[in-house]
């Protein structure tokens, strides 16, 4: 396929070809249309403005030196020769026409050829020297926009609410808060050049402090080693490779939130660091037809994951001068009814600095250099096809406040989760996706002011409907015990509580 390059000679040539071809007389004038087209390429930067005005300015003085000539036509007496020049003049502006349709035919085949560059999950069937020539000085318009948005409404059931009940990464869990937007998400993403990948993610009611306010949440480029890209180098913010759930993104999870004992290694997903995945072309492939095909993958995190991070959570710089280190290994193997069956393992390790404020009488003291904090997980995931089923466990130590709220220090936890889903797809494509959840965390909150302990045990059970790919709602209802990490007196006490959630999710 010969491709166009709007900043070449020749398409110059052309396109001043095609501007005087439709200055030639015709019977129908067509200088609107002209314009538009005019208009368009030097948007496209195909023209320069002191090129649209020439011709703009010679097709308008030629429509009226035609205008003039058809009118005397009229006025004169009609012979055979003039209407035999007239016919061979209307033969020539359909030949023209026809051409002029076929180059548009051309280009919109080119058009969709450019569609297919989406993202870094396969190579583009076109070769280097062909994509640069395509897309030389305009790298932007390979990036693509999406996102989505979800409306949430919690409440904490009882004859009144139930005083201290907090969920560290569900601030709608409360009785000071019902409705709101809990996720606004904006992501750019595109393969810029044939060796990078750029991934940009913000969220625009992300919870500071406990006011909404826009926020960072991925800003990273990928740099591809190999022409397959089955190699890459990963360096920004990013999700770091440990687990399943914290990888798969909140887009795609059914449950409103992540289990509390794999996230409260990371809470946020995300840290600053530099990752190297790799993955074979296949496995890649596989990875996004998991969220492609509405099966809740995690996405592509590859196959074997090393890399480096500061530890020290989302946006926060590194405290200690010492990155933590992290490794991942996972696979999605199919069996031959389709049924896919993904299972991992990984681990992270470092030194955590926690924040501390006075309690009790004292503010807890703890190691400047940092706290021990070490993890493994491992995770088995049967995709729903229709039943599916999600596992998850940790162990490990990491920073816990002492009993008498005076030192902290590394102390051993476990925990995670288990998670049954049945996905049932009506003929008209809508589904519905019912689904129960347990889980279960023995540990510390190493993110909270003094890494208070963390008890929780919580069964939940709900539905996702589906009307639409645009609309997903979500119903989850939870009844468990766990504790107050947030409270700032001190007395850190475990409430057993019953609460809901509703949510809309607006994809686009």
């Amino acid at each position: 396929m010969k491709l166009i390059n709007p900043t070449s000679g020749i398409w110059r040539a052309f396109t001043t070809l095609l501007a005087f071809a439709t200055l030639l007389p015709s019977t129908l004038p067509a200088s609107p249309a002209m314009e538009k087209l005019l208009f368009v390429l030097k948007t496209k930067g195909s023209l320069t403005q002191d090129e649209y005005d020439v011709l703009v300015a010679a097709m308008r003085a030629d429509d009226k030196a035609t205008d003039t000539k058809i009118a005397n036509a009229n006025a004169a007496p009609a012979s055979s020769g003039g209407s035999s020049g007239l016919d061979k003049r209307l033969a020539q502006t359909e030949n023209k026409i026809e051409n002029l349709e076929n180059t548009i035919l051309n280009t919109k085949g080119q058009v969709e050829e450019l569609s297919r560059i989406t993202d870094n999950t396969s190579p583009s069937t076109m070769s280097k020297t062909e994509l640069d020539a395509l897309l030389a000085d305009k790298w932007y318009e390979r990036l693509k926009l999406r996102g989505y948005i979800q409306t949430r409404f919690s409440s904490v059931l009882g004859e009144d609410d139930v005083p201290g009940v907090s969920v560290p990464n569900d601030a709608f869990v409360s009785d000071t808060q019902s409705i709101g937007i809990r996720r606004g998400r904006l992501v750019f993403s595109g393969d810029v050049t044939n060796h990078l990948y750029l991934y940009a993610q913000t969220d625009w009611m992300a919870g500071v402090g406990g006011v909404n306010s826009l926020q960072a949440r991925d800003l990273y480029g990928d740099i591809s080693l190999d022409p397959a890209r089955e190699f890459r180098v990963r360096l920004g913010l990013s999700k770091v490779p440990y687990g399943f759930v914290n990888l798969q993104s909140s887009q795609n999870r059914i449950a409103l939130e992540r289990p509390d004992a794999i996230n409260s290694g990371i809470e946020g997903e995300r840290d600053l660091g530099a990752f190297f995945y790799w993955a074979p072309y296949e496995i890649r492939n596989r990875f996004k037809d998991l969220v492609k095909m509405g099966l809740r993958g995690s996405g592509d995190y590859g196959v074997i994951a090393l890399g480096a991070y500061s530890g020290q959570g989302i946006n926060n710089a590194d405290r200690n001068g010492e990155p933590h280190y992290v490794a991942r290994l996972t696979y999605p193997y199919e069996f031959g009814n389709g049924q896919i069956l993904e299972m991992g393992i990984s681990g992270y390790a470092g030194r955590f600095v926690p924040t501390v404020a006075a309690v009790g009488g004292g503010t807890p003291t703890f190691n400047p250099r940092g706290v021990i904090d070490r993890r493994v997980a491992i995770n088995a995931i049967l995709y729903p096809q229709p039943f599916g089923l999600e596992a998850e466990w940790t162990w490990g130590e990491g920073p816990q406040l002492s009993d008498d709220l005076r030192s902290i220090s590394n102390q051993g936890l476990q925990g995670g989760y288990v998670q049954a889903v049945y996905r049932h797809v009506f003929p008209n494509q809508s589904e519905l996706l019912p689904f129960v959840r347990w889980q279960y965390f023995d540990g510390a909150r190493k993110y909270a002011t003094n890494a208070p302990k963390d008890n929780v045990e919580e069964i939940s059970i709900g539905f996702e409907y589906i009307p639409y790919p645009e609309l997903e709602l979500t119903v989850m209802y939870t009844h468990g015990t766990r504790t107050n990490t947030n409270d700032t007196a001190g007395l850190y006490r475990e409430v057993q509580a019953d609460y809901i959630g509703v949510q809309a999710q607006i994809n686009f």
